[in-house]
């Protein structure tokens, strides 16, 4: 079992539904497709800064990264990265990604929860 977050360039939505439709609509747009969208520059440099806290999962020798897929930047399509981490771990990586999220400029918007971050 998983934990997901989804984090995304633009104006933050107004509000918790809002957040949901267009996650729904990103979703849709640039997961849910056979075509392929490279990840943003922004949405890029993010993922980067998650690996400088925690290792890609492909990487991790010492059972440490709180990822449950990899490479983390395969979960990067255009401006979203929808991504899944070990639920042991959920708490203190969703934490921290959407603190860094917010420090970058960026959306994040929990699926589980239908809500905003932070």
């Amino acid at each position: 079992m998983s934990y997901d977050l989804a984090v995304w360039e633009g104006e933050r939505p107004v509000g918790d539904r809002a957040a949901g439709r267009s996650f729904t609509e990103l979703y849709d747009r640039y997961v849910d497709t056979e075509v392929e969208h490279p990840p943003t520059e922004r949405i890029a440099a993010y993922v980067a800064a998650l690996l400088e806290r925690w290792c890609d999962v492909t990487e991790d020798v010492e059972d440490t990264s709180p990822w449950s897929t990899g490479p983390l930047i395969g979960e990067a399509r255009g401006p979203l990265v929808y991504f899944p981490m070990r639920w042991s771990m959920a708490e203190e990586a969703s934490n921290y990604a959407a603190a860094l999220a917010d420090s970058m400029g960026l959306v994040c918007f929990d699926p589980q929860q239908n809500r905003l971050r932070p």
